[in-house]
């Protein structure tokens, strides 16, 4: 057996990695943001069995070097290719990422958003502690970025 030599023809892999590649990211896409940013030991583990999963689908019967060079290469290179048309057209853009989401206005706490973002009270108390906020009386916005992450806008910082 040559280990360069892939076991399945290389449409078959390519096509293996587009197809899996498209499967993830629609599934994060619909995961929300927290997901992405806070990841709790619950969220590795699903992790880690999605790769175990989707391994089979992306090689097939296929073992060779080669072939896992090939299915890497295709993912990377649909990846950059995702990356440029959504830089270049920001209608892809608003559907392939995620738009920020104010979570906290004038220092009252939007529930309809926490609800859609499926982010917990608790979840959110945590995080604003660890960006030390004690209160909400002096915050004016809390944003859930595109990357999971919460932004704090305090009342002081926009007043001149």
């Amino acid at each position: 057996m040559d280990i360069l030599r892939p076991e399945i023809t290389v449409a078959e892999k390519v096509l293996r990695s587009v197809v899996v590649y498209l499967f993830l990211l629609a599934a994060f896409r619909l995961a929300g943001k927290r997901t992405l940013g806070q990841m709790t030991a619950f969220d590795l583990v699903v992790l880690l069995i999605i790769s175990n999963v989707v391994q089979n689908a992306l090689i097939g019967n296929d073992n060779s070097l080669g072939g896992g060079l090939i299915g890497a290469t295709a993912i990377l290179v649909l990846n950059a290719i995702v990356a440029w048309i959504t830089f270049r057209y920001k209608r892809m853009e608003r559907i392939v990422e995620h738009s920020p989401t104010v979570i906290v206005r004038h220092g009252r706490i939007l529930r309809d958003s926490l609800r859609r973002e499926r982010l917990s009270l608790a979840e959110l108390r945590s995080a604003l502690r660890k960006q030390g906020v004690m209160s909400l009386q002096n915050v004016r916005y809390v944003i859930l970025e595109e990357d999971g992450k919460l932004s704090v806008i305090s009342r002081r910082a926009a007043e001149p």
